[in-house]
């Protein structure tokens, strides 16, 4: 059986699996400060954990999705690697923004504008890499 190779996808998944893990256990670490089992219990610094740990999980899959198809499709390198570590830098931004402020921070809309922009953009190169190798 041959196995199909798909290193930079592949690298920027475990990347951003350990930081859902890391996220997972921040919220795993506020549940016990807060003596808290289910919900956030109305404490602030759990809500926002969960918050940065959901935002990650509803977000990451999906373009993750996108850049092994674009991989699939033989995209150059280069390009996979600007897509996976902006991924990586906008939900480091994301996270941190929301972890340390209640409220607009530049963490916040930095790092979901870039994952705005390349939940834009991924589509397009794939319809794009569609239509002309149709």
């Amino acid at each position: 059986m041959t196995a199909i190779m798909l290193p930079v996808t592949s690298l920027y998944a475990a990347l951003l699996g350990q930081l859902i893990l890391a996220l997972a256990l921040n919220v795993i670490r506020h549940r016990r400060r807060a003596g808290v089992a289910l919900g956030d219990g109305g404490d602030r610094q759990l809500m926002r954990a969960m918050r940065a740990h959901g935002n990650a999980i509803e977000t990451v899959p999906v373009l993750l999705i996108l850049m092994l198809l674009l991989e699939l499709a033989a995209f150059p390198t280069a390009w996979l690697h600007g897509l996976g570590a902006t991924l990586l830098i906008s939900r480091l931004l994301h996270a941190g923004g929301l972890l340390r402020r209640s409220g607009p921070s530049p963490g916040r809309l930095w790092g979901m504008g870039l994952s705005l922009l390349l939940a834009l953009l991924m589509p397009l190169m794939l319809i794009w890499h569609v239509v002309l190798a149709g």
